[in-house]
């Protein structure tokens, strides 16, 4: 429902969908019973491999969902998809560690009057800056990784589990522990950020429409876009 009311469609029949870093799976088959023919790749195998696994339990040999193994930075794998009425990347392109030609890239399988979707970590200013030098100091070492841990282990799991089991909300919505919630915030690097004007900026030169753009404001987490190639 979040899928088809981002896109303002009812269901995506005839649709051709591209999942650029599909991670765990879930919203190609939200695009898949959604009726479109879905693509899904990831640099990371894992992700593949659980994406794959997904596919297996909910649309087992389903020939029109796709799993395959890829990189948002690789041109020329981009090029030899073909053209997509729907491009999806969510929050993905911002770990790259190249954003800005993650975003290039992930216009060359867009087609004529396709819609392109993201979601992009939002530029909160000093407050991002800070944020990607703890993540690239976890990311140096082991004692690197002890430090962010117990420097900011008091905010990210102490006050959030104090806080959740005040109000009643001990069980995550996502499903992930407080624990691995923690480091995988801490440990998500490469991190890049970007203000909704400089997407939608970038865009516009490049021929697109902002049909859609859901902004955080100031606050931490992903600005939403959805453009329309014209």
């Amino acid at each position: 429902q979040a899928l088809a009311n981002l896109l303002g469609v009812t269901d995506l029949e005839g649709w051709r969908f591209l999942d650029i870093g599909s991670g765990s799976g879930l919203s190609s088959l939200a695009a898949r019973r959604l009726g479109a023919q879905v693509h899904s790749f990831d640099y990371d195998p894992e992700s593949v491999a659980c994406t794959a696994e997904l596919r297996r339990r909910f649309a087992p040999d389903d020939p029109e969902w796709t799993v395959e193994q890829g990189s948002a930075l690789d041109a020329d794998y981009l090029r030899s998809l073909g053209p997509f009425d729907i491009v999806y990347s969510w929050g993905v392109l911002h770990h790259t560690g190249a954003m800005e030609q993650a975003l290039a890239n992930a216009l060359i399988p867009l087609s004529h009057n396709g819609l392109l979707v993201l979601a992009l970590y939002n530029d909160q200013g000093w407050i991002s800056r800070y944020w990607t030098a703890v993540k690239r100091t976890y990311n140096r070492g082991p004692a690197g990784r002890a430090a962010m841990i117990a420097l900011h282990a008091p905010y990210l799991l102490g006050a959030r589990w104090l806080a959740r089991a005040l109000t009643g909300r001990l069980r995550l919505g996502r499903g992930m522990s407080l624990w691995h919630d923690m480091l995988d915030w801490l440990g998500g690097y490469p991190f890049e950020v970007a203000s909704p004007a400089r997407v939608i900026d970038f865009y516009r030169r490049q021929g697109l429409v902002p049909e859609s753009v859901r902004g955080c404001g100031r606050r931490h987490g992903c600005n939403e876009f959805v453009f329309r190639r014209s």
